[in-house]
């Protein structure tokens, strides 16, 4: 498929993509592995595609221009689902350098432990394609790993960003301009709740820095996802909105529950939201029923987050565990939190709720509320009240 002159895509549409990350990811619309094909004075082949693909992605490679044709090879992340077609392509042109950062050079090595010919690179940096082009390559250190990099191709002013800018999204169309605009911002801002959100200071800084460059950008073609050719400069003002501590006039409630108290404190205390302020939209998750990715994004579209659990074993549900050392790790900013749950005996699930919302940064607007057994009237009054507070708040 052609992007602009004399590049082109190579990669591969993976309709059947349901989870990414091993399990941690999910990927409801499929993503794609995209790679290019710079084809000037010199032949560049920009990333390849994950390994279950890599001899299909070869064999083609070899049917569009021969794999002897190809002059460089630009790594720009070291991860598997861009660079698990290189070992496949190596063993056919085992002597073609590779372009990537010095952290790339460590990555790739204790990844596929082969001593192929490194080019580490840094910003600044260019290589020369004849006819009056070159790329000139961009750091993006921790965006998201270590060793990540952008490439740009000069007079065709196109920036290959790798992960950033992308989303997980399948489609026979690939440019941002042909798609649906309600599923493709709704993956383009799951992708960054859950995978850049803790790098969103790192994120700032660096479209400062490579707008700093005065480069123009004509096309946006990242690693996931489809291409940005119309106004591709709308997914960058997305990515600065998304780092400067987001948030809608939204509040999340998560829980989960035994035998249905916690739910029902949830759906009053949302309840007394409501009442007290009808503007907020107010969204309820069964944390173990729900798709925690999904939670993730509506936890970094919101003001502030409720969690609930029952006292299980003097602690939380697993569930409820497993979603907050989550959360703890997105290292959220400037948002507020509060906890609730039922109890039988003992009760603690309230307390210890409290102390990991606020060790992963979130303001406590009280110290939560407690229901013994089943809610009754006045349990349900008292979790109505608590939204109504929250409301306030």
């Amino acid at each position: 498929m052609n992007v602009k002159n004399n590049v082109e895509w190579v990669g591969k549409v993976d309709w059947e993509l349901r989870k990414f990350h091993g399990n941690e990811y999910s990927t409801h619309r499929g993503s794609t592995y995209n790679s290019y094909l710079v084809s000037e004075g010199k032949t560049v082949l920009i990333d390849t595609v994950w390994k279950p693909y890599a001899r299909e992605f070869v064999e083609n490679l070899e049917k569009k221009i021969g794999l002897d044709k190809i002059d460089v090879i630009v790594a720009n992340h070291a991860e598997p689902d861009h660079s698990g077609g290189l070992p496949e392509l190596m063993r056919h042109i085992p002597e073609t350098p590779i372009y990537c950062t010095e952290n790339g050079v460590k990555s790739l090595k204790g990844q596929y432990h082969q001593d192929w010919d490194f080019r580490p690179v840094k910003t600044g940096d260019r290589l020369d394609l004849g006819n009056g082009k070159e790329i000139i390559f961009v750091e993006m250190k921790m965006l998201h790993w270590p060793d990540s990099m952008a490439s740009y191709l000069t007079k065709d002013d196109i920036l290959f960003s790798n992960d950033a800018f992308g989303q997980h999204y399948a489609s026979e169309f690939m440019f941002n301009d042909l798609v649906d605009q309600a599923e493709l911002t709704a993956e383009c801002i799951k992708y960054y709740a859950n995978i850049l959100t803790p790098f969103s200071p790192l994120v700032e800084k660096k479209i400062a820095e490579v707008l700093s460059l005065n480069l123009p950008i004509d096309i946006i073609a990242p690693s996931h996802g489809v291409i940005w050719r119309e106004n591709p400069i709308q997914i960058v003002e997305k990515y600065l909105a998304w780092a400067r501590d987001y948030r809608e006039n939204q509040v999340t409630i998560l829980y989960d529950t035994m035998w249905d108290g916690t739910r029902i404190m949830a759906e009053n205390i949302a309840l007394g939201i409501g009442r007290e302020d009808a503007t907020l939209n107010v969204k309820l998750f069964n944390i173990a029923k729900s798709d925690r990715n999904d939670i993730i994004t509506e936890v970094f579209k919101s003001r502030l987050i409720l969690v609930g659990s029952p006292t299980i074993g003097k602690g939380i549900t697993s569930a409820t565990a497993g979603i907050l050392e989550e959360i703890e790790g997105l290292r959220f900013r400037n948002k507020k939190a509060a906890a609730f749950g039922c109890y039988g005996w003992s009760g603690e699930a309230v307390a210890k709720l409290n102390a990991i919302l606020e060790k992963s940064g979130f303001q406590l607007v009280n110290q939560g509320l407690k229901c013994l057994w089943n809610p009754d009237g006045e349990s349900i009054r008292r979790c109505i009240a608590f939204g109504g507070e929250i409301g306030r708040s």
